[in-house]
């Protein structure tokens, strides 16, 4: 068993061997705080909380840093704007993107490390840099020298004689440009520490350079993030990082975009779809479907009839899992997942391969319920239960309770209103009125209710809307 990973910085798949052995470490550029989260942000997150489960289902102890950027220049510009603490925007959005992370089954991180809380780290990673050469202070700015470094921009693949370095306001003093800030000067209004080189903030890149150090130490197995995040932020952190003295991270792993209309989801492009709006339409394991089984490399195209796809295709595999569970009682999950299904996941996380191996098992479980195989379907759904747990999508995992009982309270009265209209149509199939019984199926069918025939009668579940 070897899982093999795309490694941005290598830009090929590699076989995974982690520095540590049965242990893998992995640190996740999370949440910028300065808006709710969008299905774009999320996706993320939900990515790497799949490749978290995958390492834990192999074994591994896994370590999962995701931090929180509580502090930047849009963050403040939202105060500003606003008239509110820029903590109070910070925290307000911390929450929701926690909210989100949660209504879509992502488990907790080992720890969610702020920026705000390790201005000590950064103030010795800068003193570090100083030191040796690889910084230098500037009209209360500190910036990082890129000459100094010769690696520097070999993981986005760049030259340095055309780079054009995106800047903030108020970075005066630069040697060079192309320098970027570790540190920034104090200005009016704004939130600032003191430090060695007077009153500021932190850049950026420098936060999550400090933090990995922190709770990962020197080196580490995997730095996931998307795409947009390989330049400048990742590029910047391996150079803040690595000219400090650190080994860093081993593999560059970078899930793709969620796309409106072919463009990147974005606040700024006025194209992005809550979280918060989007689980008052679509149940969450839907939406946890939806982004969670495309390929993590592979862009989503947002709409809502792929929505209305990934939808039905849910239905049927949970058709299926409720088909059992009614006729033979809870199953557990097997303790192995089907052998195809672990070269599809071994083979960097694809999960687009291994939900085929759900939808056939499913199918076969289907044939056997078909045929009074009650075995059969049994092993089927031991095996189909084993495979949506790595993926975070069983339904009847204790996390999916709440998402299957939204409408719990309203369940008894509307089986009992379609249960008396079932009766008449079972009275018209009784005097063979069959155009009567089909009308009536038709009409349960638009108002979103799917009617199954079976031995024990007819029996109704919500359909796709």
């Amino acid at each position: 068993m070897t899982i093999r990973l795309y490694d941005t910085s290598a830009r090929q798949i590699r076989d995974f061997a982690p520095l540590t052995q049965g242990c893998v470490s992995i640190y996740l550029c999370g949440a910028t705080v300065q808006a709710a989260p969008h299905i774009g942000h999320i996706r993320s997150g939900l990515n790497f909380d799949i490749m978290r489960r995958w390492f834990e289902y192999r074994g591994y102890d896994v370590t999962f840093i995701r931090n929180v950027t509580d502090i930047d220049d849009k963050i403040i510009t939202k105060s500003r704007d606003q008239g509110r603490p820029w903590w109070s925007i910070g925290y307000d959005n911390e929450r929701a993107f926690n909210e989100g992370y949660d209504a879509l089954g992502c488990l907790p991180p080992t720890y969610e490390p702020r920026a705000t809380g390790h201005v000590p780290e950064m103030i010795e990673m800068m003193r570090g840099l100083i030191e040796r050469g690889h910084a230098y202070e500037a009209e209360g700015n500190v910036y990082f020298d890129v000459k100094s470094f010769p690696e520097y921009l070999q993981l986005s693949n760049q030259e340095l004689e055309n780079l054009l370095q995106p800047a903030g306001d108020g970075e005066t003093g630069k040697r060079d440009l192309r320098d970027f800030a570790l540190w920034k000067a104090t200005k009016p209004g704004e939130p600032d520490w003191e430090t060695p080189w007077g009153r500021g903030r932190p850049g950026w890149h420098l936060e999550c350079s400090a933090m990995a150090h922190k709770y990962l130490g020197t080196a580490f197995d995997i730095h996931g993030g998307g795409l947009d995040l390989i330049f400048p932020h990742h590029e910047n952190e391996i150079a803040q990082a690595k000219a400090y003295g650190d080994e860093f991270a081993k593999y560059w792993v970078h899930n793709a975009w969620v796309t409106m209309s072919g463009e990147k989801m974005s606040k700024s492009l006025g194209n992005s779809v809550l979280v918060s709006e989007m689980v008052k339409q679509w149940r969450p394991i839907v939406l946890r479907y939806y982004l969670g089984t495309p390929h993590y490399r592979s862009m989503i195209e947002y709409s809502e009839e792929a929505l209305r796809e990934a939808e039905s295709a849910f239905a049927r595999i949970e058709g299926f899992v409720q088909r059992v569970v009614e006729k033979a009682g809870p199953v557990e999950p097997s303790a192995e997942v089907p052998p195809a299904f672990a070269e599809a996941m071994d083979d960097d996380l694809g999960v687009p391969q291994a939900l085929a191996i759900v939808h056939t098992t499913v199918r076969q479980g289907n044939s056997a319920l078909a045929a009074d195989d009650k075995e059969a379907a049994v092993a089927r759904l031991a095996e189909v239960r084993a495979m949506l747990g790595v993926l975070g999508l069983d339904p009847l995992d204790a996390h999916w309770a709440g998402d299957e009982s939204r409408g719990e309270d309203l369940h008894g009265v509307v089986d009992s209103l379609v249960r008396l209209v079932l009766d008449q149509r079972q009275a018209a199939r009784a005097r063979k009125d069959w155009a009567t019984a089909d009308a009536i199926r038709d009409q349960l069918g638009q108002a979103g209710l799917t009617i199954e025939d079976g031995p024990q009668g007819p029996r109704w579940t919500l359909g796709p809307r």
